[in-house]
């Protein structure tokens, strides 16, 4: 019999004995399709005759209870193994593109076990970085990193470029979960190279790489470096019109200005990635997790907490059970936590410090096992689950002390929190009665007569009573009215504008601009009911500055108020 022969009769048989096990399961699980509502006509002989496409198109379609029939009639068909294998693939793609990644697992095991007789080392490869890629995603890094190098030692085998790339690029993130940032670098560089030889040259996969490097710099606080490759990586997203490839560079590059205390470059990339998200309808959560997050963060670092938490929240509203492997979920944890704390909210505050306690410990249980695996790949696993079982009541213990002693503090950073607050309102009260009586002065004094000034030089003179002119025009509330500008306005250079200001105003050029934009603002919202309807931002704008951040800045520097307070305060004394 020759080779033809064997192959055409081990199908055969194996179609026979698939088929009586088919003809088993449908006796045994007749009740439950009636249950699941599946049709009678596909869950009898019909469904022999459906193409292999149209199995894996109900196997896309159906949940993990009625997909088993459509399972067992793929697999009766006399598919070559290497066929099978790739529908299986295919399935496996669906579910990790749908973030259900229980379920590509499970078919790219199926893909696995189908050719594990046939000796393709090329397919076994893509699986095993397939299956890589699912529990990387899952937050398995110990069973990720596993397979990733099962897949490259063939990769390496046949000098598959592809695959190394591939392959590499879920090690680095690891890695760099794992803190080891120099040895992720390394692998990330030695990917590029590998890229340069590869299709993935100027692709998605280029981008994703590009990204991962920046985070590492990023990590390592390098800054030069991560706005070199997220600038790479931008050119590449906007030509490949990659919504997802441009608001994480614009993140990355967002959070180095946040973290250099640049807030108002931060906003400019923060917005960036925040237009692009929301004008492409990007679900994907990794990247609205991490934007989210850093636009919080930079509220909270301007005090604008309620809007920081409503950021917060809505990361909490997509994230799901299985999203507590991830460590950006224990950095929104913290945030919250802390933003709460501000605010003066004890019972959320516990409950998002409760929920940090407990998944610190899965963090670092998860992290100590995948470096384990690293460097021993021969790990007693009974060892660790004694060591776990041993540890447990110890651990119990300790998270009954410390949930004591972060309710003390939670405590006392309260009491100080209330204590600071009424304090605060003292002094606000005493500020706010200080500027009104400063602003009746004021105008007072303007209405009754202008102070006559003598001074002897003409030219000071001249220029003087230009700057007068300005006022009165109040070119002052102009966004372009800067040194420059109101040198030419009243005929004379910069030098000795600001050397006239500095003399005869006793201040600098911009203090003086911004003091008469801030005791303007003062006036105005005092008398005008319909000025103070408007929001900070369009004040802002009214009176020359073009930011609110801006705007508040000067005024509390000024006023020792916040314009909003200042606000409410006149509403409540006309209200009277």
């Amino acid at each position: 019999m020759n080779n033809t022969q064997t192959l055409t009769h081990y199908f055969l048989i194996k179609r026979n004995l698939l088929t009586i096990v088919f003809l088993t399961s449908l006796w045994c699980s007749g009740k439950s399709l009636t249950k699941t509502n599946v049709n009678q006509s596909i869950a009898s002989d019909s469904l022999q005759v459906k193409s292999p496409e149209q199995l894996v198109t109900y196997l896309k379609n159906s949940n993990s209870q009625k997909s088993k029939i459509f399972e067992i009639a793929l697999s009766t068909l006399a598919l070559d193994p290497l066929i099978l294998a790739e529908h299986y693939y295919d399935i496996s793609e669906h579910y990790y593109d749908k973030g259900q990644f229980d379920r590509n697992i499970y078919y790219l095991n199926n893909a696995v076990k189908s050719i594990k007789h046939t000796e393709n080392d090329s397919m076994l490869s893509k699986y095993f970085i397939g299956l890589g890629n699912g529990y990387l995603k899952d937050w398995k890094n110990q069973k990720s990193l596993d397979y990733y190098n099962k897949g490259l030692n063939i990769a390496y085998k046949y000098n598959n470029t592809r695959n190394q790339f591939i392959a590499n690029s879920g090690k680095a993130i690891i890695l760099k979960r794992m803190e080891k940032l120099d040895k992720a670098l390394k692998v990330c560089k030695n990917s590029l190279n590998i890229l340069e030889k590869s299709e993935d040259k100027n692709t998605k996969n280029h981008v994703r790489m590009l990204t991962i490097i920046s985070e590492i710099y990023l990590d390592q606080k390098k800054y030069d470096s991560v706005l070199h490759y997220t600038d790479l990586g931008l050119i590449i997203s906007k030509e490949l019109d990659y919504s997802i490839g441009s608001i994480d560079l614009y993140t990355k590059k967002g959070i180095v200005a946040l973290n250099k205390n640049e807030q108002a470059e931060a906003w400019q990339y923060f917005r960036k990635a925040e237009k692009i998200l929301i004008k492409n309808e990007v679900t994907q959560k990794k990247s609205i997790l991490n934007l989210y997050y850093f636009i919080a963060k930079s509220l909270y670092k301007e005090k604008e907490y309620d809007s920081a938490i409503s950021y917060l929240n809505s990361c909490i509203s997509i994230l799901e059970e299985k999203d507590s492997r991830n460590i950006r979920a224990l950095d929104i944890y913290i945030l919250l936590a802390n933003c709460y704390t501000e605010t003066g909210k004890t019972n959320e505050a516990m409950h998002w410090f409760q929920k940090i306690n407990k998944l610190k410990d899965q963090f670092q249980d998860a992290k100590d096992k995948t470096i384990t695996q690293l460097y021993n790949q021969e790990i007693d696993d009974l060892k660790n689950q004694i060591e776990i079982h041993k540890n447990k009541e110890i651990r119990q213990e300790r998270y009954k002390e410390l949930a004591f002693f972060i309710l003390l503090i939670v405590s006392v950073v309260l009491f100080f929190i209330v204590l600071k607050y009424f304090r605060n309102q003292k002094n606000n009260k005493k500020r706010f009665n200080e500027l009104i009586e400063k602003i009746n002065v004021l105008e007072s004094k303007e209405k009754n007569l202008a102070q006559a000034v003598v001074i002897n030089d003409d030219k000071v003179t001249a220029v003087l009573k230009g700057l007068e002119k300005l006022e009165n025009q109040e070119y002052f509330l102009n966004t372009d009215c800067d040194l420059r500008s109101m040198s030419k306005k009243v005929k004379t250079n910069t030098t000795y504008l600001s050397k006239i200001i500095k003399t005869h105003k006793a201040t600098s050029f911009n203090d003086y601009i911004n003091n008469l934009r801030i005791e303007y603002a003062l006036k105005r919202l005092k008398n005008d009911k319909k000025f103070r309807s408007f929001s900070v931002k369009s004040i802002a704008l009214e009176i020359g500055y073009k930011t609110d951040n801006s705007f508040t800045k000067h005024f509390k520097s000024k006023t020792g108020l916040n314009p909003s307070y200042y606000i409410k305060k006149i509403n409540n004394q006309n209200e009277i």
